[in-house]
């Protein structure tokens, strides 16, 4: 079940992740909808998702999240399960780096309705008040399109490329990289 209220947007809320969300987490390393595109090649049953998630929550240098639809009545405290709705989950990774990682994911019935967008924007804000980055960067594979045009609505420039670094979904796939600098957000927020 999501914890705190960390950051609430328009229509999303970003809530702490907490050891219970580990079934929900785990779809991400089970649905072939998630995995593929996210680069995940070995799926994790609950009991290595819990180990998993019990070393990425103790972990100081990153920020973690469950993207949530909060219902009216949600309390910004530890809401119950009829109060929210998790539809995906966001990272901060290495928060006290030079230019730490943004990784996120959604359901697959929650795609094409903004909530990316939303979710960027919302971490974004985040990174940039909470820390003191230069930048920050995300890592995409060359066929996941949307993310790579999400990145560039934000002003993220393509930084690099791996070509054919990864075997994702039965083909080896190029990794791209993207940055944006603190001051390239400001001038644009």
């Amino acid at each position: 079940m999501p914890g705190q209220l960390v950051e609430n947007g328009e229509r999303i809320s970003l809530r702490t992740v907490e050891r219970e969300d580990a079934e929900f987490l785990q779809l991400a390393h089970a649905n072939p909808e998630l995995r593929y595109p996210l680069g995940i090649s070995m799926h994790r049953n609950r009991q290595q998702m819990e180990e998993v998630l019990e070393g990425h929550i103790e972990n100081q240098n990153n920020a973690n999240f469950l993207v949530c639809l909060d219902h009216d009545d949600a309390e910004s405290g530890y809401p119950s399960a009829d109060e929210v709705t998790p539809i995906g989950a966001a990272d901060v990774v290495n928060v006290n780096a030079t230019r730490p990682e943004l990784q996120g994911w959604f359901l697959p019935e929650q795609h094409n309705q903004g909530y990316a967008k939303e979710c960027l924007e919302l971490l974004l804000d985040y990174v940039f008040r909470t820390f003191n980055p230069h930048g920050v960067y995300m890592e995409t594979y060359d066929h996941n399109v949307p993310i790579q045009r999400l990145a560039e609505i934000f002003g993220f420039t393509e930084e690099g490329r791996k070509r054919e670094s990864e075997f994702v979904d039965g083909e080896y796939r190029d990794e791209i990289q993207y940055g944006l600098l603190r001051r390239e957000w400001e001038e644009e927020s």
